[in-house]
């Protein structure tokens, strides 16, 4: 089948959106290709296409599980089997997953980043017929963007090991961000397509006001359908959720405090419509393709121009008329500025927690590589009475330096340290007989169980004594009644992997030029979107494509700026039809003629009136 066909057989279009069929041959003639496409401009059919009509599978490295979600079942009601594999799985789980992708009839694996560099992975790579690499959100990769991840550094290595030409995707990416993706991603010839970013049907709106609780109210009163309203704090999306319930208005509230069940949940009552607004932080959207959002309303100047494009852009995906509103006030351009300064606390500052979390959990010099933490910022930030902002911005600073990784809400695996004298466990007397074999399998399987918490399989420690993982879980908590180990359960948690052992004081590299380059990026991201939120003159998607290297974009003719251009071109027009007609006219009589309703004028007729007056 031809392209076409193949779409139209899968997913019954008649023809490809603009910019996917050229992405499409490019990629089924074997070249490397970064495809840049807005939101909504339908990226999946950019690789799901060419891998469909290729031998093999595709391997989809993405960090948003709820879109491997959505993905892996709007395959499977076409047909195509699709697997993935992402954090929260067991590594039986995974292993089972690689296994059916290695030998059955997968077309397409989805993994998250951080599985990449695990042994397991690696096992099957060998296996895996990868007919395409796609990385999705490759804005990622770059130190340059707004949102990078050092994990996606590791499909660096993963190139060298799987010929396949990649297919790289972003909705937002810079000149500069999109030639440090192609050089990170090792392409053997750089070859960028985008599609145009204007979105003819999506209004850009921006209200400078004080009251943003009572702007807010008439736009959910005067807009129907779904809707989305982005505040930066949890404390902020719960409130204005509350007040706009007691208002009569369906709303419920998202962030990352939320326990992942009841997130899962709301979102998908949001996307079936059961929910009509969600109030949330930026942990909210990625991934989630919900087409008829009629309105994303910012109550907060967004960190950057990326983000704004980001995130508005998911209202009006089905082409019809949404609205992305942008609310703020004078006080805002000073917050904005400060938490830019306070995103990058001194590295002085950043160096001493390195050292306070080693402390933390004591682990000494020249020790700690590879140990999984499991870390609570609060209380961590209580007992050493330490600003929680500035240690969350120190560990994200760690981490761009390879010194950490830092994540929110994942799934530990079951910890155990053998805290007896290994001589002394020879001669104990233990209640079951079953605890003799599960010690000697912890000490044959896991080097430093006797030094530190180690985590362990508990599907193949069960698998080797010859019982289940709840059999496994009640000996573990027995041996540790009786002081044998230390045992910490599996649990759900924020946690930072020590990437190497701890530094001495004075050596740790903390790479200062990056640290200034990625500040002086900050602000310039910071200094751009105070001047959309500010600017009066130019068209609002002209002024945002601009930023993204668009540079011959033509004005949109609906925003608020063009919309006021209209407006003060028409006023103007009949004011001078006005005193043309009326030479003779008083100032108090051209006011009369301005403030009568019947003649439509906006709020700057009396303005124009004077530029006319003083032959402007």
């Amino acid at each position: 089948m031809t392209p076409l066909e193949t779409l139209q057989h899968y997913w019954g279009y008649a023809s490809f959106r603009p910019m996917q069929e050229e992405i499409v041959q490019a990629a089924l003639k074997g070249d490397d290709v970064l495809a840049i496409l807005p939101t909504g401009g339908g990226k999946s059919v950019c690789f799901q296409v060419p891998a469909l009509m290729t031998e093999g599978l595709a391997l989809v490295v993405t960090p948003l599980i709820a879109l491997m979600k959505d993905q892996v079942e709007n395959l499977a009601a076409r047909g195509i089997k699709a697997i993935a594999i992402h954090t929260g799985m067991s590594r039986h789980q995974v292993d089972l997953a690689l296994n059916n992708a290695a030998y059955g009839d997968c077309k397409f694996l989805y993994v998250s980043p951080e599985r990449l560099g695990t042994e397991l992975f690696n096992a099957y790579l060998d296996v895996l017929n990868i007919n395409f690499l796609v990385i999705d959100e490759a804005h990622c990769i770059s130190q340059w963007g707004y949102d990078f991840r050092p994990d996606y550094l590791l499909i660096g290595e993963l190139r060298k090991k799987v010929p396949a030409p990649v297919i790289a995707l972003t909705a937002t990416a810079t000149p500069k961000v999109a030639e440090d993706i192609m050089a990170k991603l090792e392409f053997r010839k750089p070859l960028l397509l985008k599609s145009g970013f204007e979105r003819p049907n999506l209004s850009y709106i921006v209200r400078c006001c004080e009251d943003k609780t009572g702007q807010l109210l008439d736009i959910c009163r005067a807009v129907k359908g779904s809707g989305i309203v982005y505040q930066r704090s949890r404390k902020g999306c719960e409130q204005t959720a509350a007040l706009l319930r007691q208002e009569g208005i369906d709303a419920s509230y998202y962030h990352a405090g939320l326990g992942s069940e009841t997130r899962s949940a709301r979102q998908a009552a949001w996307k079936k419509g059961d929910i009509r607004i969600m109030v949330c932080t930026n942990a909210f959207g990625m991934g989630i393709d919900k087409p008829d959002v009629r309105f994303v309303v910012h109550t907060d100047l967004p960190d950057s121009p990326e983000a704004y494009f980001q995130e508005a852009g998911r209202a009006g995906r089905d082409g019809k008329r949404s609205y992305a509103i942008l609310l703020w006030c004078p006080a805002d351009v000073r917050r904005a500025r400060q938490l830019t300064s306070a995103s990058f606390p001194s590295l002085e500052y950043i160096a001493e927690v390195y050292q306070n979390l080693h402390a933390f959990y004591k682990i000494a010099y020249n020790a700690g590589e590879n140990r999984l933490l499991k870390f609570r910022l609060e209380d961590f930030c209580k007992q050493l009475r330490l600003n929680r902002a500035s240690v969350h911005n120190a560990l994200v600073y760690l981490e761009r330096t390879g010194h950490i990784t830092y994540a929110a809400d994942m799934d530990i695996s079951t910890q155990v340290q053998i805290v007896s004298d290994r001589r002394e466990l020879y001669h104990a007397s233990l209640p079951d007989e079953a605890m003799y074999p599960l010690l000697e399998y912890l000490m044959r399987h896991y080097a430093g169980v006797f030094s530190f918490p180690v985590p362990i399989d508990e599907d193949a420690a069960a698998a080797s004594i010859g019982t289940t993982v709840p059999m496994l879980r009640q000996l573990l908590y027995g041996l540790a009644l009786e002081h044998v180990i230390l045992y910490i359960p599996c649990d759900r948690s924020d946690v930072v992997l020590l990437r190497h052992n701890r530094w001495m004081p004075g050596d740790l590299d903390l790479q200062p030029q990056k640290y200034n380059m990625l500040k002086e990026r900050a602000t310039e991201r910071t200094e751009a979107i105070i001047g959309y939120a500010m600017e009066t003159d130019e068209c609002r998607p002209k002024y945002l494509l601009e930023w993204f290297g668009q540079k011959d974009s033509e004005p949109c003719g609906q925003c608020d700026v063009c919309r006021a251009r209209k407006a003060s071109k028409h006023d103007r027009t009949a004011l001078e039809a006005f005193l043309k007609a009326n030479p003779g006219a008083t100032a108090d009589q051209v006011r009369a003629y301005i403030a009568d309703p019947a003649n439509k004028f906006g709020p700057g007729a009396i303005e124009i009136y004077r530029r006319i007056l003083d032959g402007e």
